[in-house]
């Protein structure tokens, strides 16, 4: 029904090994009884002032008319409207909730299939997270969904998102990863990913007034903590490592972490990507590309071959600017950026037009699972929103 078109990780060659973190990496998934595998079994801006923000503390609808409600296609050349029909099975009789919440359906049809649990897991995997939180400085919302291929499949969601705030500092730390389909436990090497660049960031922005001091370590405490939960699944015994090879057979994954730090000139932004993830911005309701993502090959074609962690870039080149007032940060996997391409098609105008303001939690997770057909890969958001009043933020 639908077809895995990852392909094989290209690891290239081996980069120079990261220097040792100075703590212990926490473990993840300790009690494993069956080894390392799966177990047995610039134009012109908008008229009008800038859109209300949600506030989650304050009753009301989000957007007038509530998550079915569709702005119409811009001119000159409108698109199709969404149509919302079922692609896992759903319940509902017309016109209850249920009904209104089937996912956003963009194009042909999908086929109906009843979805399955994640097989061959060591530990608990929902197939949807969302979270969303406002900062004096910024409105925060991430949600990471099972793609469709996995839900027919039975496979478990490989991709992971988080985000912390500083409060010292005001800075919100942020990561993304996309496990590598091919490697054995790619959800283990995702979640981990972020868990260990978030408590690294954190660290680095409380002793940095606000900002990342030392890429290199960051990426290398990724790394080593890969390395340790690797050897932890191998079952290896008086503190023997785990090779670089082993380590992306089983674990291997993409990341974008940075933080956003509100100064006296506004919020300024940095961060680094490994692997195809990337990072987009919306401004004046137009979507593009700012950092990562897929790359073209040599005979104009773009490619799904990826360098993932825990192999480290000899040349780290981390990406710094200041998140326009007007603007909106986005944060994602492939499974986002595939879809959105070159920001002109039916995913990115949908997200443009949407996200104006920060919409609740569920409401963006429901946004984000949208159905495209071909674009059935698991799929994870950030996005930041400056915030009126703020400095940098929306007048």
């Amino acid at each position: 029904m639908f077809h895995n078109r990852r392909s094989e990780d290209d690891r290239g060659e081996q980069r120079r090994e990261p220097p040792h973190p100075p703590a212990p990496a926490p473990a993840l998934y300790r009690g494993q009884e069956h080894g390392a595998g799966y177990p047995a079994q610039d134009p012109a801006p908008a008229e009008g002032g800038p859109a209300p923000v949600y506030d989650w503390q304050r009753d009301g609808a989000w957007p007038p008319g509530g998550p079915t409600a569709r702005p119409p296609a811009p001119a000159p050349a409108p698109a199709p409207a969404p149509e919302r029909q079922s692609a896992p099975r759903h319940a509902g009789a017309p016109g209850t909730v249920a009904a209104e919440w089937r996912p956003i359906h963009l194009g042909t049809a999908a086929p109906e299939f009843d979805t399955k649990p994640p097989a061959r897991v060591l530990s608990y995997r929902p197939d949807t997270v969302c979270d969303g939180w406002s900062t004096p400085a910024l409105d925060v919302r991430l949600a990471s969904v099972r793609g469709y291929a996995h839900r027919a499949e039975g496979r478990p969601r490989e991709d992971d998102v988080a985000a912390a705030w500083e409060e010292t500092t005001g800075a919100v730390v942020f990561a993304v990863a996309d496990g590598v389909s091919d490697a054995g436990q790619p959800h283990i090497g995702s979640q981990l990913a972020c868990r260990s660049a978030i408590d690294e960031l954190l660290r680095q922005v409380r002793a940095g007034d606000g900002f990342v001091t030392d890429w290199p370590t960051l990426l290398g405490t990724v790394h080593w903590q890969l390395r340790a939960q690797a050897a932890r699944l191998l079952k290896r015994r008086d503190g023997q490592d785990a090779s670089v090879e082993e380590t992306a057979d089983l674990l291997a994954t993409t990341l974008v972490a940075g933080a956003a730090t509100p100064t006296r000139d506004g919020v300024r932004v940095a961060l680094v990507s490994v692997g195809d993830s990337g990072a987009w911005a919306i401004k004046y309701q137009e979507l593009y590309p700012l950092k990562g993502g897929k790359t073209l090959g040599a005979d104009g074609l773009v490619s799904s071959a990826v360098q993932p962690l825990p192999y480290v870039p000899a040349d780290i080149e981390p990406f710094h600017f200041h998140l326009d007032p007007a603007s909106v940060l986005l944060l994602g996997t492939d499974g986002f950026g595939d879809p959105v391409g070159d920001g002109r098609g039916m995913v990115a105008r949908l997200f443009a037009e949407e996200l104006g303001g920060p919409p609740p939690p569920l409401a963006f997770a429901y946004l984000l699972d949208f159905y495209r057909e071909t674009f059935d890969d698991d799929r994870s958001l950030i996005a930041l929103w400056p915030r009126a009043g703020a400095p940098g933020g929306q007048r």
